[in-house]
C-alpha cells in the first residue's frame, strides 16, 4: 500500500502538468494610463464570465507590459488593478488565434466621488500592493458552512496543515487578526477554526511591524508575516454563528455552539463545546501565559533592548497544570466555553476574554528502553502505565490601551489562569541486565490532587518626543504563580540481585509554592546624523520564591516526619541588565551593534521547616558581558535578508544549587550541585527569503550554530542494581547546526501549487555515564514535498509527505548506534456531488523503522464523511462521518536521545462512526434595543 501510495503521489505533478497542454493562446498587451505613461507592477487577472472565479493572474513588467500563456482557449473577463485608478475590464475572445494582443489597457484616474461606486462594483478577485496581497473571498469558492480555514486552502500561497498552522508565501502566518482586532487572545487558530468563511470580505497577508517598531517610529527591520480577516458588512449587522450537535457509536457525543456579533467599534464572540472523541480545542502554549516575560505576547512583554542575556523567568517550582492538545492521546472527555469582547475607538482599545476548559483522561501507556552504558554494555526497561487525571483552567485576559494625546500612550495588561485538578497514577516497571536477567522491579501507585493560581500584570508608558524617533518607554510589572498539592506517594521496590536494599513506600507529601516577580525596565532612543538611532536600556527583576514541602511516612493511622525528604526553601533572584545599542536604518538596510552587562544574584537558604534558624544558605552572584549584532535588509521585489548573534545566559536553578540528595524514587536518587555555574550559549543564525507576488513563486532559506560553554547537564551513574543517581554539573562542548530550504510555486496558478523542502540539523550532546565522558551525536535529515490540486469548486486535492531520517552514534557504546526513518503520506480529498451533496476523505499513513531494535511499524488512519445541505438557505447539513476506518491508531513513538533509546505506545481512541447535525445562524437581530447600545 506504501508503494502504491508514493506512487500515485509522484505522478500528480506529471497529471497536472500534462493538463496544461493543448490548444492554447497566448495573452499580451501593455497597461497605461489615459496619457500613455507605463504602469509598472500593475495586477492582471483573468476571470471566468459566469461566477467571476480567478482562473490565472500577474504583474505588469518595467515597462508596463505583460504576456499570460499557455491559456485554455475559453472566453475570459480580463481585469487590471492598481492603487489609485479605476479598474480596467475587457472580455477577451481567443476565437482561433494564437496569439491575442490588446494593444494598451488604458486606466482612468480614481476620482473621489467614483470611489464608493467602483469599490462596490468592480473590485479585484486579487490585489497585490508591495508586500500586501489581498484577496476577494467571493471570488473563491467553498461550500454552504465551511470555515475560515477551508476558505483559506482556496488562496494562492497559503496552505493550512492538518493541525490548522498556517503558512503564506512560504512563511508561517504569526497573528490572525479581524478587522484589525484581536480574537480570543493571540492564537490564529480560534479565528480561522470557528468564524465561517461566509462572513469574510477580504483575506488581507502582508508583513506586519513588530509593536516596538510601530511605538518608537523606528523601523528595526524585523517583520511577522500576519493576516487580517475583514468582516462582510452584512455580518457587521445584527449576529451569526453555528451550533453542531453528533451522536456516534461506542458512546461517542460531540456539541458546539459558537455566536458572534460585530460591528464598527464593538465585537463580541461566545464558543462553547463538549465532546469525548479527543478534541479538547486548546493548544499546548497555554501555559507559556505565566513563564516570566514570555507571559506577554505582540511586543508587550515590556523588556526593552535586544535578546541577548534577558531573562526568561527561571525554574519552575510551582506545579504546573495538565493540559490536552487537539486530538489528543488516550481517552478522553472534553468541556470548554470562553467570551471575547473587544471596543476599538481612535483613541481607545479595549481587548477581554475569558475561557474554561476541562479535560478528563485515561491514559494506558506502555513503554520499553534501551540505556547504554560504558564498554559497550547496557540494560532494558519495560513497564506499563495508566493515568486518570483531570484538569479545569479558567483563563481570564485584560487589555486595555490609551492615546493619552499623539506623543502618550498608556497600556494596561493582566493575564491569569486558575487552576485545579486531581490525578491517579499507577505503573509497574521492570529492569534486566546480562541475558534478560531481571535486576529490579518497581509497583507504583500515587494520588494527587493540586490548586494553582497565576496572574501576570504589565503597566506600560511610552513617549513620543516631536523630534522624530527620539522616545522614551517605561514598564513596570508584576507576576503571581501560587500552587499547592496533596500527594499520597505508594511503591514497593524490589532488588531481585541484593534484597537487603528492597523497600516499601507509603508516604503523603504537602507542597506549597509561592512566587511572586516584580519588574521594570527603562528605554530611551536618540536619533542622531539622520540614519543613526541610540538606545539605551535597562531591565530589572526581583523574584521571591517559596516552597514549602512536608514529607511524611505514613505507618498504620500514624503519619511520622521524613527530615530527609522534608524541605522548606525560599530563594530570592534578583536580575539586572545594563545596555545600549547603536542601530543604522536607511532604505531597508537596518544594522544593529549592542553591548549588555547582565548580573544574576541569587540568596537562598534551605531547613528542614520554616521555624528553623541555622538555615543552609546558597548565595551566589554572576555577572556577564553580552554582546548582539544583528542584520536586517528588506531588498527590492519582496527579498529580505537577515542575520543575528546573540549570547544567551542561564543561571542555575536554586533546586539543583542545593546540596542535599533526593530519594523519593529509590531507583531514581536525585543530588544538588552548588558548584554550578551559568550555562552560556552563542546563538548565530540568518537566511533569505523572498516572494515574487506576479509568479507566486516563494523561497526560504535559513542557517543556525549553536554552541554551548558551562552547559548544565545532568549526568548519570548507574549501580549494578540499575539505581540511577543523577547529578547536574557544567559542560562545555555541546553544540547544534543545520539549514532549512523551502521553495514553492504554482504548477497552474489557482488550480495546483507544488512545494519542496528540506532541512539538516547536526547536533553533539554531552553527558557523564559512570563517570565516563559520552558524546551522541545526531544527523537529522528531513525531506518534504506538498502538492494542493484545486482545479474547479467541485474538487480539490492536498497532498504531502515527508520523510525524516536520524542517524545517532553513541561514543561509548558503538555497537548501539542506529537509524530512525520516519515517514509521513497526508492526502485530503473534497468533492462536491449532485444534491448539494459533499464527500470528504482524509488520509494519513505514517510508517516507522528502526532496524537496529527491529521495529518496523506502519499506521494508515483513514477518515471519510458524506453530507448534505438541506433547509432553507443551505442553513443545516446533516453528515455521517467515519473516523479510523483501518482501525489503526496505534499511538506510537520512538526516541533516541544521549544515552538511551525508548519506544511509547498509548492506548487511543480508534475506530467510531458519528452521525451530526449541523445549524448556522445567519444575520439574526437583536429583538430587544437600548437606546443606540450594542446589544
Amino acid at each position: 500500500m506504501k508503494k502504491i501510495l508514493l506512487l500515485l503521489w509522484l505522478c500528480l505533478p506529471m497529471l497536472a502538468a500534462h493538463a496544461q497542454t493543448g490548444g492554447r493562446f497566448t495573452l499580451k498587451g501593455t497597461v497605461t494610463d489615459t496619457s500613455g505613461a507605463v504602469l509598472p507592477e500593475a495586477t492582471i487577472m483573468l476571470l471566468l464570465p459566469k461566477d467571476s472565479s480567478l482562473v490565472n493572474f500577474g504583474r505588469t513588467s518595467k515597462d508596463g507590459s505583460f504576456e499570460m500563456k499557455n491559456l485554455k482557449r475559453i472566453t475570459y473577463i480580463f481585469k487590471v488593478s492598481y492603487v489609485g485608478y479605476v479598474p480596467y475590464q475587457e472580455i477577451i475572445d481567443p476565437k482561433n488565434q494564437d496569439v491575442v494582443d490588446i494593444g494598451k489597457a488604458k486606466m482612468k484616474v480614481l476620482q473621489k466621488e467614483l470611489y464608493e461606486v467602483v469599490i462596490k462594483t468592480a473590485r479585484a478577485p486579487l490585489s497585490i500592493r508591495g508586500d500586501t496581497v489581498e484577496f476577494d473571498a467571493k471570488a473563491f469558492k467553498v461550500p454552504p458552512g465551511s470555515s475560515v480555514e477551508d476558505l483559506l486552502r482556496k488562496l494562492p500561497g497559503v496552505q493550512v496543515d492538518g493541525d490548522g498552522n498556517i503558512r503564506a508565501q512560504g512563511e508561517e502566518i504569526k497573528r490572525v487578526t479581524v478587522d484589525g482586532k484581536r480574537f480570543f487572545g493571540d492564537d490564529p487558530k480560534m479565528a480561522t477554526k470557528n468564524l465561517p468563511a461566509e462572513a469574510i470580505n477580504k483575506v488581507q497577508v502582508f508583513n506586519g511591524k513588530t509593536e516596538q517598531a510601530k511605538a518608537t517610529g523606528v523601523d528595526d527591520g524585523k517583520r511577522e508575516k500576519t493576516m487580517n480577516l475583514e468582516l462582510k458588512d452584512s455580518h457587521k449587522k445584527g449576529g451569526f454563528g453555528k451550533a453542531v450537535a453528533g451522536v456516534g457509536t461506542d458512546s461517542r457525543l460531540e456539541g458546539k455552539v459558537s455566536y458572534n456579533r460585530f460591528d464598527d467599534k464593538q465585537q463580541f464572540a461566545v464558543l462553547g463545546f463538549g465532546n469525548n472523541t479527543n478534541q479538547s480545542g486548546i493548544a499546548r502554549n497555554d501555559y507559556q501565559d505565566f513563564k516570566g516575560s514570555q507571559s506577554f505576547n505582540w511586543g508587550d512583554d515590556g523588556d526593552f533592548g535586544f535578546s541577548s542575556g534577558r531573562y526568561y523567568g527561571g525554574d519552575d517550582i510551582t506545579i504546573q497544570p495538565n493540559w490536552g492538545g487537539q486530538g489528543s492521546e488516550g481517552f478522553t472527555k472534553n468541556w470548554a466555553g470562553g467570551a471575547n469582547y473587544n471596543f476599538d475607538t481612535k483613541k481607545t482599545k479595549l481587548s477581554t476574554s475569558y475561557f474554561y476548559n476541562s479535560t478528563r483522561a485515561i491514559t494506558d501507556v506502555q513503554t520499553s528502553s534501551e540505556n547504554f552504558l560504558t564498554d559497550n554494555d547496557s540494560y532494558l526497561t519495560d513497564g506499563k502505565n495508566k493515568t486518570l487525571g483531570f484538569t479545569g483552567n479558567h483563563r481570564p485576559a485584560f487589555r486595555f490601551e490609551h492615546n493619552i494625546d499623539s506623543l502618550n500612550t498608556l497600556i494596561l495588561i493582566s493575564n491569569s489562569r486558575i487552576n485545579a485538578g486531581d490525578n491517579e497514577y499507577s505503573s509497574e516497571t521492570r529492569s534486566y541486565r546480562n541475558e534478560n536477567m531481571l535486576t529490579n522491579r518497581s509497583d507504583v501507585k500515587n494520588l494527587s490532587d493540586y490548586n494553582s493560581f497565576a496572574m501576570a500584570n504589565l503597566l506600560l508608558y511610552r513617549h513620543k518626543f516631536k523630534k522624530k524617533g527620539r522616545n522614551f518607554a517605561a514598564s513596570v510589572g508584576y507576576n503571581i504563580n501560587n500552587s499547592d498539592e496533596d500527594r499520597r506517594q505508594n511503591s514497593v521496590n524490589l532488588f531481585l540481585q541484593d534484597s537487603t536494599k528492597n523497600s516499601v513506600i507509603n508516604q503523603l507529601q504537602q507542597t506549597e509554592s509561592t512566587r511572586g516577580n516584580f519588574k521594570g525596565s527603562l528605554s530611551y532612543v536618540e536619533p542622531f546624523a539622520k540614519k543613526f538611532f541610540w538606545e539605551t536600556f535597562y531591565n530589572y527583576s526581583m523574584r521571591k520564591d517559596k516552597v514549602d514541602r512536608d514529607v511524611f511516612d505514613v505507618e498504620g493511622t500514624v503519619d511520622k516526619v521524613n527530615p530527609f525528604l522534608t524541605r522548606y526553601y525560599t530563594n530570592d533572584f534578583t536580575f539586572n541588565r545594563l545596555g545600549t545599542s547603536v542601530r543604522y536604518s536607511h532604505k531597508g538596510l537596518n544594522l544593529a551593534l549592542g553591548l549588555a552587562g547582565v548580573q544574576f544574584e541569587l540568596r537562598g537558604k534551605f531547613a528542614l521547616d520554616e521555624s528553623q534558624t541555622n538555615m543552609t544558605r546558597v548565595d551566589r552572584t554572576f555577572k556577564k558581558l553580552v554582546p548582539n549584532v544583528s542584520l536586517n535588509y528588506s531588498l527590492k521585489n519582496n527579498k529580505y535578508l537577515y542575520a543575528e548573534y546573540g549570547l544567551n545566559v542561564r543561571e542555575p536553578s536554586i533546586t539543583d544549587l542545593q546540596p542535599i540528595v533526593d530519594n523519593s524514587n529509590p531507583l531514581y536518587i536525585v543530588e544538588g550541585n552548588p558548584d554550578l555555574i551559568p550555562q552560556t550559549t552563542h546563538n548565530v543564525y540568518g537566511g533569505f527569503q523572498m516572494f515574487n507576488p506576479a509568479s507566486f513563486t516563494n523561497l526560504y532559506i535559513n542557517v543556525f550554530y549553536n554552541y554551548n560553554e558551562d552547559q548544565i547537564v545532568y549526568n548519570r551513574t548507574i549501580s549494578q542494581d540499575l539505581v540511577t543517581t543523577t547529578k547536574p554539573m557544567n559542560v562545555s562542548g555541546g553544540d547544534n547546526y543545520g539549514s532549512y530550504i523551502g521553495f514553492g510555486f504554482p504548477l497552474k496558478k489557482t488550480k495546483a501549487t507544488f512545494g519542496v523542502n528540506t532541512g539538516i540539523n547536526f547536533s553533539n550532546n554531552l553527558t557523564y555515564i559512570n563517570n565516563v565522558k559520552n558524546e551522541t551525536k545526531t544527523d537529522g535529515y528531513n525531506f518534504g514535498a506538498r502538492l494542493d490540486l484545486t482545479p474547479s469548486e467541485v474538487f480539490t486535492l492536498y497532498t504531502s509527505a515527508n520523510w525524516n531520517i536520524s542517524d545517532t552514534k553513541y561514543s561509548i557504546n558503538t555497537n548501539q548506534n542506529q537509524k530512525i526513518v520516519n515517514a509521513n503520506y497526508n492526502a485530503e480529498m473534497n468533492v462536491k456531488m449532485p444534491k448539494e451533496v459533499y464527500f470528504s476523505g482524509r488520509l494519513n499513513y505514517r510508517s516507522y523503522k528502526n532496524d537496529q531494535f527491529g521495529f518496523n511499524q506502519q499506521v494508515p488512519i483513514l477518515n471519510l464523511s458524506v453530507y448534505k445541505l438541506i433547509l432553507k438557505s443551505k442553513k443545516g447539513e446533516i453528515r455521517l462521518t467515519a473516523n479510523d476506518v483501518f482501525k489503526r491508531n496505534l499511538g506510537i513513538s520512538q526516541n533516541a536521545n544521549q544515552n538511551y533509546y525508548s519506544e511509547r505506545r498509548v492506548a487511543t481512541l480508534s475506530r467510531y462512526f458519528m452521525l451530526s447535525f449541523t445549524y448556522n445562524m445567519r444575520g439574526m437581530t437583536a429583538s430587544v434595543k437600548r437606546g443606540n447600545g450594542f446589544f
